[in-house]
């Protein structure tokens, strides 16, 4: 029993990088196609997020079915609890790599990035490709110094974040009251992927020591 078991968790670790590979490719796409104004690129967003609410779906019913016939401990027991929460957070990281996507489509030929705002989102693109990057590792490998590193990319996204709602606040977009919305929303969109990045590191850390300090 105890090596079916051990079969099981390791299924949920598989489904788990498998989920977050995915989000991964959205976000990446996500981000191409609201700085190069790529509807084609968009599209790809879409066309993915069905599969990511299909895995999420099934992991959550494997690990609900591992909790009712093996009645887990200890660590384990966290996995298990884990694995649900961090699959609500992979999902909801998909739906804001839609959200981002949105953007470029509802915008498509203009830009939704108003002028002066261009470098700062590139880079914010680039953080949270490399949050998602640095969590499809963490959760494959439970290499514990991914987590500083995803809380330093955090941390540095909010001060992007930060920038954008001052540019936003100033004189310069009020000429633009619908770039400002976008600047807005697409910072917001992409601050609140950060935070479930974050997120799942807490529950991965949390599995490894039984604390999130």
């Amino acid at each position: 029993m105890r090596e079916v078991f051990q079969q099981s968790l390791h299924e949920v670790q598989e489904r788990l990088v498998k989920i977050a590979e995915l989000v991964e490719e959205a976000i990446e796409n996500a981000t191409t196609a609201f700085g190069n104004s790529d509807v084609s690129v968009a599209e790809r967003v879409f066309d993915g997020s069905d599969e990511i609410e299909e895995q999420t779906a099934e992991l959550d019913q494997l690990t609900i079915d591992i909790l009712a016939r093996q009645q887990p401990v200890a660590s384990d027991l966290r996995l298990m609890v884990g694995a649900l929460r961090m699959s609500a957070s992979l999902e909801r990281m998909g739906d804001l790599a839609q959200h981002i996507a949105q953007l470029a489509r509802y915008r498509y030929p203009e830009s939704a990035i108003p002028k002066g705002l261009k470098k700062i989102f590139v880079r914010m693109g680039a953080l949270d490709v490399e949050m998602a990057s640095k969590i499809v590792e963490l959760l494959r490998t439970q290499d514990a110094a991914l987590i500083d590193e995803v809380r330093d990319l955090d941390d540095d996204l909010d001060e992007l974040h930060a920038k954008v709602f001052e540019k936003v606040l100033s004189d310069k977009l009020a000429d633009n009251p619908m770039g400002a919305v976008d600047a807005t929303l697409a910072s917001r969109y992409h601050e609140r992927f950060g935070d479930h990045a974050v997120s799942i590191a807490k529950h991965v850390q949390f599995f490894l020591s039984g604390s999130t300090d």
